[in-house]
């Protein structure tokens, strides 16, 4: 059993006058995977290590299972941490890297083998027991870094960024291996990346950090649907959410979004918390998917009031999706997800229309979301 509670933590380095780690306020359950999620720099990894005890808390406390942890030493806080770089042995076989710990602690000969084979067998890798790390490869040297983590059978699980050193192939196949090891496991885990589709892909909650502080805690479903704020939206997603300036327009029976070049008609269900918000007559940020916006001219009857035309300047081809980039006459291109099978000729002008029952209104000025 472990319960993880962050209360109040900052983390500050004498030389710098803005906390690496600012106000952070966290609960995590006790079997969940939450993934740390966020650009370099914003204090991610300096949060695990917290945790992990190879930090110093400046202020704040954390707890793990009602524990105060903040002077405890690492040995003593029966964690196990996977880092990006594998950090084994070279000299050592797989057999001696996994079983290092188990010696440190004093344990059985004969129970360290049984641990050790069982580790192995789960990570499957039986047979490079006795080859050293330079023999292995990538993925097969994190299996051995995630089996001297599990063979200890510790409370919780830290892996700070684990499949960042592995080709695009091997990191898709391992973050498979990782949630079966979870789900098998049923260990507390938290896992930090700056990768979104390992966070949207892993985790059982996501926490998006910027520049010390926690944007928005949530499932990946609501951190994806329904980003808090505007950073949110672009981090996570790809391609990003796009952004359009505009005004709104409007009064007790309806509420308009205007922009140079087009117009289009607020649900009523957004409209009523746009004018809840006090937005009207002000100037704010409308974020859409880019496959929620259709080129489908049957849908064009659906979506009568957010039907949209612009040039067609670009587009990319990836795999199951092409990503149109159109010139609509606002300050970047919209970008549209659709059929790959389709093409189109650059400047040629098209129809599109927005599903604005999907579509969010964010404050221009401070970036949060005004409507769901």
């Amino acid at each position: 059993m472990a319960r993880i509670l962050f209360n109040h933590v900052y983390k500050r380095y004498d030389k710098e006058d803005r906390a690496a780690v600012q106000d952070f306020n966290l609960e995590i359950e006790d079997k969940e995977f939450v993934v740390f999620v966020g650009p370099s720099g914003c204090g991610k990894s300096t949060t695990l290590r917290m945790i992990a005890g190879l930090e110093d808390i400046s202020e704040g406390e954390v707890f793990i299972n009602e524990e105060l942890v903040n002077d405890l030493p690492p040995k003593d806080r029966d964690i196990a941490m996977v880092f990006q770089n594998y950090a084994l042995y070279p000299n050592m076989s797989v057999y001696e890297n996994i079983a290092f710990g188990l010696r440190l602690r004093k344990m059985p000969k004969s129970e360290i083998d049984i641990s050790v084979k069982r580790a192995a067998r789960i990570l499957e890798i039986e047979p490079y027991l006795w080859r050293k790390p330079k023999e292995l490869s990538g993925g097969q040297r994190q299996r051995v870094a995630l089996g001297r983590a599990i063979v200890r059978n510790p409370q919780v699980f830290l892996m700070d960024e684990p499949l960042s050193n592995l080709d695009a192939k091997l990191r898709e196949q391992m973050r498979t291996e990782i949630i079966k090891l979870h789900k098998r496991l049923d260990v507390t885990t938290i896992y930090v990346t700056h990768d979104q589709t390992e966070a949207m892909t892993m985790g059982d909650r996501i926490v998006v950090m910027k520049d010390g502080l926690i944007q928005q805690v949530d499932t990946p479903e609501d951190i994806y649907n329904l980003p808090n704020n505007m950073f949110v939206a672009k981090f996570i997603g790809s391609p990003s959410m796009n952004f359009i300036e505009g005004k709104l327009k409007g009064n007790e029976s309806v509420i308009e979004f205007h922009t140079r070049r087009f117009t289009l008609i607020v649900p009523e269900g957004k409209a009523e918390s746009l004018r809840r918000s006090g937005m009207i007559n002000r100037y704010v940020v409308l974020g859409i998917r880019p496959e929620n916006i259709s080129l489908e001219p049957i849908l064009f009857e659906t979506y009568p009031d957010a039907v949209v035309s612009g040039m067609h300047k670009l587009s990319e081809l990836m795999g199951p999706d092409r990503y149109l980039f159109i010139d609509a006459g606002t300050s970047n291109p919209v970008v549209i997800r659709t059929n790959p099978m389709r093409k189109f000729d650059e400047d040629e002008k098209m129809n599109f229309a927005f599903d604005m029952s999907k579509a969010l209104f964010f404050d221009k000025d401070s970036g949060k979301r005004l409507s769901d």
